[in-house]
């Protein structure tokens, strides 16, 4: 067998997701520009990545024009993944109707108003002799959360010792029975079983 040392094999796809000037920190920026668009971090992206590393690539143009053509590419460790940037910014933005918030803020059920309620009128609150704090512009993005979770599950997981269960798909075809053993070396040879 020959060794793979994945460690190093994935920091460069997780540097241009992960890092300052990275997919997401991209993403975040273009969510606090009220004008920004889908077309605008797209083009974000391509100014910062394309050309400059190996992991970052744009698609070729498919036969069929479907709406949900792929706009850039990822080389993950074990293929390539396209994705489509279509909604991206208001998916992440998560948005919750201020009407709704107002309903959810007046709830009979007491836990739920205290979700809602406005920072100046929760029980923690500093006094600030009546008046009432604006709410500044910050939010919280669904990668922002994402990312937070992530360092979590990190930190929880580096004081482990954790145990593995890998899955491997017999086939692509999701045929009962049917083997493809070229794609069952490749899933086995990517997820290390190999070198352990």
């Amino acid at each position: 067998w020959e060794f793979i040392d994945f460690g190093m094999d994935l920091q460069a796809c997780i540097d241009l997701i992960e890092k300052p000037m990275g997919i997401l920190s991209i993403l975040e920026e273009e969510c606090m520009f009220p004008k920004a668009s889908d077309k605008s971090f797209l083009s974000k992206l391509f100014e910062n990545h394309m050309g400059k590393t190996n992991n970052f690539k744009k698609p070729k143009p498919g036969k069929s024009k479907r709406r949900y053509e792929p706009h850039f590419e990822i080389a993950h460790y074990a293929g390539t993944v396209g994705y489509n940037t279509e909604g991206w910014l208001d998916k992440n933005k998560d948005p919750i109707n201020d009407t709704v918030v107002g309903l959810l803020k007046q709830a009979k059920e007491p836990l739920v108003a205290a979700f809602f309620a406005d920072p100046a009128e929760g029980a923690d609150a500093p006094q600030t002799g009546g008046k009432k704090k604006k709410k500044g512009g910050a939010f919280a993005t669904i990668s922002a959360v994402h990312k937070e979770q992530l360092h979590k599950l990190m930190h929880n997981l580096y004081t482990t010792h954790p145990h593995f269960v890998r899955c491997i798909i017999p086939n692509e075809n999701k045929q009962p029975g049917g083997v493809d053993a070229n794609l069952i070396m490749h899933q086995l040879r990517c997820n290390g079983v190999f070198e352990g």
